[in-house]
């Protein structure tokens, strides 16, 4: 039996508490040696691992052990006060619907900010999903760590928290027992990747079976609209375009020179704004034109790879797999997918 906590907050997005409680309940039933997804062997009986598996304990919490009322305003119920639970295999902070800014302070969660560092230091994981990745910022579990939170979200995560290493784009991010996952609805990948973290891939799979839920996580560059990043200062709009417009083999250099900068200021000036190194720019730049040209019928993988800088096929479809999560060819039937 593994214990989650899921730690709601006022303004909480209400699909995003109570939907965690339902995806837990459902990898119980998944998982069960009756449910319709079990293991069949040969002689038509569950397997003994399928027997085996992983069951979850759910308590839902708030600062106060008090109802809460969700960022429509209707009211939630909790099983109990934060303070009165101990050890758990892990605590999921699902999103607050109006984002950011209605984020608790550190000063405001107190003892609650105490409760999660002391609950990761003793072992357990803690997660939040989209907004609710703030709450982990202003406890202090983001600092030297990896995260990432809702791509719309990530210029007020690098501006508050500047020791954390936010990645723009990324669906999911683990580090040292820290889950952070970006999107409104991305409390469902948080919920399987923690099941899959608790209970095996196997229990993971049979619960995405039973919910009829896609198991595998796709970045968030999929989604966002293009040239989001680059919008955010003129000179990623002059750099984008300098990079759409160079030779194929353009490198750092080149691309300093275009903007008048030298390269230890264009590096110093990147970090700052995208947290990446030219070549890594350049590379995203590069991708982000490929999947423009990729959403055209019938588009050609190999002139595409061409018109990208890249003149071994391999290697642009292994960047591709790289930055969308997809090989080029899956990416223009999920393109084509999504417009039918």
């Amino acid at each position: 039996m593994k214990t989650v906590v899921i730690l709601g907050f006022e303004d909480c997005l209400p699909s995003g508490l109570v939907g965690l409680v339902d995806l837990f309940w459902m990898a119980n039933q998944a998982n069960l040696p009756s449910s319709p997804v079990a293991d069949v062997g040969r002689g038509g009986t569950a397997t003994a691992v399928h027997e085996q598996a992983v069951q979850f304990r759910v308590t839902t919490a708030s600062v106060n052990g008090q109802s809460l009322r969700d960022g429509m305003g209707r009211s939630i119920a909790v099983d109990a006060h934060v303070q009165d639970i101990g050890d758990c295999d892990a605590v999921l902070i699902p999103g607050l619907i109006r984002g950011a800014n209605s984020i608790p302070k550190a000063e405001e969660l107190g003892p609650v900010a105490a409760w999660l560092r002391q609950r990761h230091q003793h072992g357990s994981v803690v997660a939040g999903s989209c907004a609710g990745v703030f709450v982990l910022g202003e406890s202090g579990l983001l600092t030297q760590r990896r995260c990432t939170t809702t791509w719309w979200l990530h210029d007020e995560l690098t501006r508050r928290y500047p020791e954390a290493d936010a990645v723009w784009g990324s669906a999911l991010i683990e580090d040292d027992g820290v889950v952070s996952a970006g999107g409104p609805m991305s409390w469902i990948d948080m919920a399987l990747h923690m099941i899959r973290r608790l209970g095996g891939a196997n229990v993971a799979k049979r619960t995405a079976d039973f919910a009829v839920i896609d198991n595998p996580t796709l970045t968030q560059a999929m989604y966002a609209p293009k040239r989001f990043v680059n919008d955010v200062d003129s000179l990623l709009l002059n750099a984008e375009q300098a990079v759409r417009q160079a030779p194929v083999d353009m490198t750092a250099t080149q691309l300093a020179r275009s903007l008048a900068l030298s390269e230890r200021t264009l590096h110093r000036r990147l970090k700052a704004l995208t947290g990446e190194a030219p070549k890594a720019f350049i590379t995203r730049t590069r991708l982000e034109m490929a999947k423009t040209l990729l959403d055209a019928p019938r588009a050609s993988i190999k002139r595409t790879a061409q018109l990208c800088g890249y003149q071994d096929e391999s290697s642009f479809r292994r960047a591709f797999v790289k930055f969308a999560g997809m090989s080029p060819s899956a990416y223009r039937h999920w393109v084509a997918a999504r417009q039918a």
